[in-house]
């Protein structure tokens, strides 16, 4: 098990440091790679959507990983304007699952969450994503695009690729989610470090593994619907994260056979990353 931040950089200070007297009820993730040009925007829209609808205390903080352009950049600027409610954090490597791990286990708020830079997500769903997660009432929320309350707006391709993902899943796992990859998740603190250390995927497919981990565990979960509305200019490419979250299944499938996720041995990962 390596160091706890052995491959991350804070550019700004700690979350903590805002006000130690105030515990921070949230703090926000917003991953990023190459995001110059939407960065900015996103950081502001979610910053003035949380002030005037909620009284939570939060933190938005962006996970740069390995960036190429002037990402960083731009939300050190706005951090800097606002390092109360805004911070950055800069990874070398690739990898949003990597990126999503290390700032949820470093995060010193009592519910952590996450969401696309893209903002795709309706903001209107945040309330219903965390208040259950404050309150104790769950261990991990998610924003789901395939309930029957959810209103969606994507092209026929992608569709039917999420459905079909999600059926797969629910076969290979029994877990009984309509969605593990919408990018709108929350979960508390305190069941992250139990669990995140135990989640080996560094990409697309970390959200379908913490979901398995999870479910396996028996932490409680929340499924939200939500308005999503497809981002024209996504980066994704589809047929390699296709191949990726096929190669994850059949993984995760022969991992639970071989008794990775036991408890014992669960439980030595999760204490091995608090002592390092």
């Amino acid at each position: 098990m390596t160091a706890r931040n052995s491959s991350i950089h804070r550019s700004i200070s700690d979350p903590c440091t805002c006000d130690p007297c105030t515990p921070l009820d949230l703090e926000i993730i917003l991953p990023a790679y190459n995001e110059e040009e939407q960065i900015g925007l996103a950081i502001s829209s979610l910053a003035r959507w949380l002030r005037a609808n909620t009284t939570w205390t939060w933190r938005v903080t962006v996970a740069d990983n390995a960036s190429t352009d002037g990402t960083v950049a731009v939300a050190t600027q706005l951090a800097k304007a606002d390092p109360t409610h805004v911070g950055v954090t800069h990874l070398d490597q690739k990898g949003r699952g990597r990126a999503l791990r290390q700032t949820w286990l470093a995060s010193k708020a009592t519910v952590v969450a996450y969401m696309d830079v893209d903002l795709s997500t309706g903001l209107d769903a945040l309330p219903s994503l965390v208040n259950p997660l404050l309150a104790g009432d769950a261990d991990l929320a998610i924003g789901s695009r395939l309930m029957r309350q959810s209103r969606t707006t994507r092209c026929l391709k992608r569709e039917f690729i999420s459905r079909c993902y999600n059926l797969l899943l629910n076969m290979a796992f029994g877990y009984g989610i309509h969605d593990a990859q919408c990018g709108f998740k929350a979960m508390r603190t305190g069941a992250a470090r139990r669990i995140l250390p135990s989640v080996q995927d560094n990409g697309w497919f970390w959200d379908t593994e913490l979901l398995v981990i999870a479910r396996h565990e028996g932490l409680r979960i929340n499924e939200v619907p939500v308005t999503w509305v497809e981002d024209a200019g996504t980066t994704v490419n589809i047929p390699k994260t296709v191949r990726e979250d096929l190669a994850g299944v059949r993984r995760m499938r022969r991992e639970l056979r071989e008794g990775w996720l036991d408890p014992a041995q669960m439980t030595g990962r999760a204490i091995a990353w608090e002592v390092n």
